[in-house]
């Protein structure tokens, strides 16, 4: 598939689905089709709009695909038709647009995109008997509810969280290090694995800041971590958040690398970054998404010859990536 990260999980996430529900629809009279309804919920409002849209587009894509292909069941024809809610990443906003799709009596769902509005939206879709997949969402309580229909296509935060604590000692060789979580469902859950992985792996967490996934100011959080003389700076949360932080860890002169999971894993924070963005120094990890063999990474000399304004990614082993300000698009 060439599409890239949250958006081709989520036309996964559609296309399995759309297998799955193609038995549940009702008739379309004018075609005579099956009439099956996808709902899909996530944040194309707010800070993270751009990962919220991409999820969105991803799921259209697939919608559209699977309506050209004619797909029939039991000889049957099947019509797909995607109904769309924003969360704007609130769980509140959440739970309304999930109300939304149940009284609609959609037959699926693909999302949310966060933890923190995916878990309070699944009971609801649990109580409607509306299945669910989130093409994203890696808190483990989300599959760990015990509801039948509640599915995910991503490694959750104890295996992503854990491996990135890992990572950053035995590869990273990091020895003190410092967390910041944005105290989300989401954030605080990977940052609390990572520092269960971190110290398994032998290395010392030297302090552990909050913040939230609005804050825009962290000299208070940096200059006590600073202290401390970090050399790995993990971040629990979404590249919103971590392009500011690492501008304002550049201005504070902290010189630690920069870690964080899928959610800081995106084109965009090279323009939230901006020139704080050196290369490698900023490392994240994909929960999911790897397709056949692993390809290496772009050369130098072609990086020099062909630049872009959208992040390196070197796709290594565990899916672990290197960003930087220019790299051109993967294959």
């Amino acid at each position: 598939m060439k599409f890239s990260g949250v958006r081709s999980l989520t036309l996964v996430s559609v296309a399995v689905a759309a297998v799955v529900l193609a038995a549940c629809g009702k008739k379309d009279a004018a075609s005579d089709a099956t009439v099956i309804k996808i709902g899909h919920v996530g944040p194309v409002s707010g800070a993270i709009a751009h990962l919220g849209k991409d999820n969105e587009n991803g799921a259209r894509m697939a919608i559209e695909e699977l309506n050209a292909a004619g797909l029939k069941i039991g000889d049957k024809p099947v019509k797909f038709e995607l109904l769309a809610e924003d969360d704007a990443a609130d769980p509140k906003q959440g739970t309304a647009a999930a109300q939304k799709l149940v009284d609609a009596k959609v037959n699926g769902v693909i999302g949310h995109l966060n933890s923190g509005t995916t878990i309070p939206a699944s009971q609801l879709y649990n109580a409607a008997g509306i299945p669910q997949i989130s093409p994203s969402a890696t808190n483990p309580k989300y599959t760990r509810q015990g509801y039948a229909g509640a599915f995910r296509v991503v490694a959750d935060d104890v295996h992503l969280g854990g491996t990135l604590g890992k990572y950053a000692v035995e590869t990273l060789k990091g020895k003190n290090i410092a967390v910041i979580d944005d105290r989300t469902a989401y954030g605080q859950g990977v940052a609390e694995e990572f520092k269960k992985g971190a110290t398994a792996a032998g290395g010392t967490i030297i302090g552990h800041e909050f913040t939230t996934d609005k804050a825009s100011d962290f000299n208070a959080i940096l200059t006590t971590l600073k202290a401390k003389k970090p050399d790995v700076v993990f971040f629990g949360g979404m590249d919103a958040v971590a392009g500011p932080m690492l501008r304002q860890m550049k201005a504070l002169g902290i010189q630690a690398k920069f870690l964080g999971g899928d959610g800081i894993c995106t084109s965009e924070l090279a323009k939230l970054a901006g020139d704080a963005m050196a290369d490698e120094s900023v490392f994240c990890a994909e929960a999911g998404g790897v397709e056949g063999e692993q390809k290496p990474a772009w050369t130098s000399s072609a990086l020099t010859s062909r630049p872009s304004t959208t992040p390196m990614c070197r796709c290594m082993p565990l899916t672990f990536m290197t960003l930087s300000k220019s790299w051109p698009q993967p294959w």
